[in-house]
């Protein structure tokens, strides 16, 4: 059921206008059984339908908000293909890092990024190397969350990750490591973007 749906269901269980909360509802209403004298039906209507709303406002939030992974924030561009591999790649947090593997349990670095772009609709290269060779290359200033980040020595590329914003990355780091989101730490990097 989606998030609208569930909300729309919450409003219709609502008690109407006319009827007046009881017992325990009434508690979690920050209602009271006393009976509302001097108030018209008119006045509770509308206390009713601003707490109906404000339910329906805080649930579509806090539904919205446990879809984002950590190190995204909830920006316009969260529905785009760089933002949707960047949610793949912080749901595989804690998968063991593997040498050659390329999920779905197991990643080496450039097998996070091209799995996280194929769950995402995008096919990519299985190398790290491949991967910068097929991005648009871009500067650090213009970097956002779901660009890759390639770490280089000289001209070779030796490490992938996604950019998570901050500073930080969500990769596969090495053996006996896990995927998880670490700050990157050396300037030795280029930036990539998938079209």
């Amino acid at each position: 059921m989606s998030a609208m749906s569930r909300t729309r269901a919450a409003v219709r269980r609502e008690p109407s206008a006319g009827t007046a909360p009881s017992g325990r509802r009434a508690a979690e209403e920050g209602s009271d059984s006393r009976p509302h004298l001097g108030r018209s039906s008119g006045t509770r209507r509308s206390r009713l339908v601003n707490r109906v709303g404000a339910t329906a406002v805080l649930t579509v939030a806090a539904v919205a908000g446990a879809g984002l992974a950590p190190g995204l924030s909830g920006t316009a561009d969260a529905g785009t293909l760089s933002a949707k591999a960047l949610r793949i790649a912080a749901g595989k947090r804690g998968a063991p890092y593997v040498y050659g593997a390329a999920g779905p349990t197991r990643f080496d670095c450039s097998g996070l990024v091209m799995w996280s772009y194929r769950k995402a609709g995008k096919t990519l290269p299985r190398t790290a190397q491949a991967q910068y060779n097929r991005t648009h290359h871009i500067r650090s200033d213009s970097r956002r969350p779901g660009d890759l980040v390639f770490f280089h020595s000289g001209s070779g590329i030796y490490h992938v990750g996604i950019y998570a914003g901050s500073g930080k990355i969500w990769h596969a780091p090495h053996s006996g490591a896990r995927v998880r989101l670490e700050r990157i730490w050396t300037k030795s990097v280029w930036y990539g973007r998938i079209g």
